[in-house]
């Protein structure tokens, strides 16, 4: 069995292929824009090929999207060119995760997803993850597989966009983990604001989290997305996985 995943977030579509459980080669694709059916389609095809996967052997795909005007043109090019219906991760879709948010229509895919996976692999035990990706997000999912709502931050890429584009003189600036906590630059003190910032956040809220939601029981906090990997060295993760 051969699947193709497509996790459609507000900056990339990141994609991969699991070959019986291991994901075998993943990628990105632009989605500041949008594009047509058949773009999408052909796109998908070449980039298969490409990683020596033939397009025919995929048996299913699955759609996890955060963009609702992309996914007609991407739903459409799994049939045009695959032949197959997507599996969409819609709100309602019976997941084994029940959701507690007042109306559960809201949560986001990809929110449903984490806990769906943070269940999977560490089940029976109280969660927090933290998704690093356009917006910042932390979410808590107990033990009886109950995902218990969460909070919504800017991300790094956009505090540090909103900075140069709402300032006179501040550049954008590589987001790195920096060298000292204080910066001895305008870049340098753009990244350390950036990345403290995020770390202090993180830290604090997982501690209330601790404290208010799971009554002082230690849960696994998991931590995913793009920028997650330049905190492996902070001890704040039970384990760090940015697919």
């Amino acid at each position: 069995m051969q699947i193709l995943c497509l996790d459609v977030g507000n900056t990339q579509i990141f994609g991969g292929v699991f070959v019986k459980d291991k994901l075998k080669f993943k990628f990105r694709h632009d989605t500041t824009q949008s594009y047509t059916s058949d773009q999408y389609g052909i796109f998908l095809r070449a980039i298969l090929r490409e990683n020596g996967i033939e397009p025919k052997k995929i048996s299913h795909i699955a759609i996890s999207s955060v963009v609702p005007h992309l996914d007609y043109s991407i739903r459409s090019a799994c049939k045009k060119y695959f032949n197959i219906d997507p599996f969409m991760l819609l709100p309602g879709v019976k997941t084994g995760i029940k959701i507690k948010y007042n109306n559960p229509l809201e949560v986001g895919a990809d929110l449903i997803a984490e806990a769906i996976a943070a269940s999977h692999f560490y089940p029976e035990q109280n969660a927090i993850v933290v998704d690093f990706g356009t917006a910042t997000t932390i979410c808590p999912l107990n033990a009886q597989k109950e995902f218990l709502g969460g909070l919504i931050m800017p991300g790094m890429r956009l505090c540090m966009e909103s900075l140069q584009s709402n300032t006179a003189k501040l550049p954008t600036v590589k987001i790195v983990k920096p060298h000292n906590i204080v910066g001895v630059s305008t870049i340098e003190s753009i990244q350390s604001g950036l990345y403290y910032g995020q770390l202090a956040a993180i830290k604090d809220i997982s501690q209330r989290l601790t404290q208010e939601i799971f009554r002082g029981q230690e849960p696994v906090i998991i931590g995913t997305g793009g920028f997650a990997s330049l905190f492996a060295e902070e001890q704040i993760f039970t384990n760090i996985d940015a697919d």
